[in-house]
């Protein structure tokens, strides 16, 4: 069951980037919203800036602004992904494995 929020005219899928609870709930969702942070309902990704990917998780081109994510190096081509406002852990961004050549998958 997705969850929403309604705030005026916008509703906002309410996620986590991961979901270790019997599986991934918004790898298939691509309904129109701003997809927010579990814990505290910091903006993450824009549904447009969603897409289909062969991972078993969510994938995104780009966050709502850099300053809604942290990042650190975990490997050479992946950087760990933390929710900005309450660092909470979302996964990672892909670096070089994006939909276009050249771009990154968070």
């Amino acid at each position: 069951v997705v969850s929403t929020q309604s705030t005026g005219t916008t509703v906002r899928p309410i996620m986590s980037f991961c979901g270790w609870d019997k599986g991934e709930k918004y790898k298939n969702h691509f309904d129109h919203g701003t997809y927010v942070c579990s814990k505290c309902d910091n903006p993450l990704f824009k549904s447009a800036a969603k897409y289909k990917h062969s991972s078993p998780w969510p994938a995104f081109t780009e966050p709502v602004s850099k300053e809604s994510l942290k990042k650190y190096h975990e490997t050479e081509l992946a950087l760990k992904v933390l929710c900005a406002k309450c660092n909470q852990g979302l996964g990672h961004q892909f670096l070089l494995d994006g939909p276009t050549q050249g771009s990154s998958r968070f």
